[in-house]
């Protein structure tokens, strides 16, 4: 079990001390390859670049890929945490712009198949932190498993990763399905990714609207298109970010209205009434 999760008094008292809630954002997408990643850490970096204190957890647990999309050396990883090697502040790797990147594993089938309770247990361990953050980003796994759900869950904002195809869709409405019926989360924030155009982004969403209008009950918004950018691969093969090795091109410009428009999204007054991360900051507002 994790050794390092405090009970829950002590994470309140640590609060009485850093007060400033935190924006948690999940981005996730049902199907593999749909973009998760690039939107999360452009995401963060163009945060970082507007002065937000950020915080990534890559939350893909046994195919780990932020710090090697970054070119950053991680020395450990949230499996030395579960092991009670260290806490979870020691694993902190810090990115561009002062961003900083909580770092899983690659290859592990053990970290795969935690068990809801170990789930439970990483969310609280986020309390401990000793840093102040305005943000933290959660880049989930592919797939709808309970890992992707506590994940999901757990987050204020559910940021869904869509591209123009037919299993992009159907998978992103499978998630969307278990999320609502199952664990109450009711509104999804829609990315249109690797786009040709706006409007080929909005019928994308269009397509996916209309499925969810018709047998769910849920709330679906777009918040960005980001269109098809030959720069992306460019800069993914120089272990950068599009938004900082390209600044001007067509997608950084996307990332950047992205996350000026997420850092006003609203934090709730009040926890939703299920395990959230920095949850104590939200009983304490």
């Amino acid at each position: 079990m994790i050794n390092t999760v405090m009970d829950q008094a002590s994470g309140l008292r640590k609060m009485k001390q850093n007060n400033n809630a935190v924006k948690v954002i999940s981005v996730t997408g049902g199907k593999g390859g749909v973009g998760k990643t690039n939107v999360s850490l452009n995401m963060a970096i163009a945060m970082g670049q507007q002065g937000k204190r950020v915080l990534v957890l890559d939350a893909d647990l046994g195919l780990a890929n932020c710090d090697v999309m970054l070119g950053l050396r991680v020395e450990k990883n949230l499996s030395h945490v579960l092991s009670g090697e260290c806490e979870l502040e020691d694993i902190l790797v810090e990115g561009p712009h002062g961003i900083r990147i909580v770092p899983a594993t690659s290859g592990s089938q053990t970290m795969v198949e935690l068990s809801p309770s170990e789930h439970a247990g990483l969310i609280r361990a986020f309390s401990e932190l000793n840093a102040d953050y305005d943000v933290l980003i959660v880049d989930t796994a592919a797939g709808i498993s309970e890992m992707v759900l506590s994940f999901s869950r757990a987050a204020q904002d559910v940021l869904m990763v869509v591209c123009d195809e037919p299993t992009s869709i159907t998978d992103a409405y499978a998630l969307i399905k278990i999320l609502s019926r199952e664990h109450g989360v009711y509104k999804f924030k829609i990315i249109a990714n690797m786009v040709r155009s706006l409007r080929e982004g909005q019928e994308l969403f269009a397509k996916l609207s209309k499925v969810t209008d018709r047998f769910l009950d849920v709330s679906l918004e777009l918040v960005a298109t980001v269109p098809f950018d030959e720069n992306m691969r460019k800069s993914t093969r120089k272990q950068k970010t599009i938004v900082d090795l390209f600044p001007k091109s067509p997608a950084a410009i996307a990332f950047k209205t992205l996350a000026t428009k997420a850092a006003k999204w609203p934090i709730p007054n009040q926890p939703s009434g299920h395990l959230e991360f920095f949850i104590e900051k939200l009983v304490n507002r």
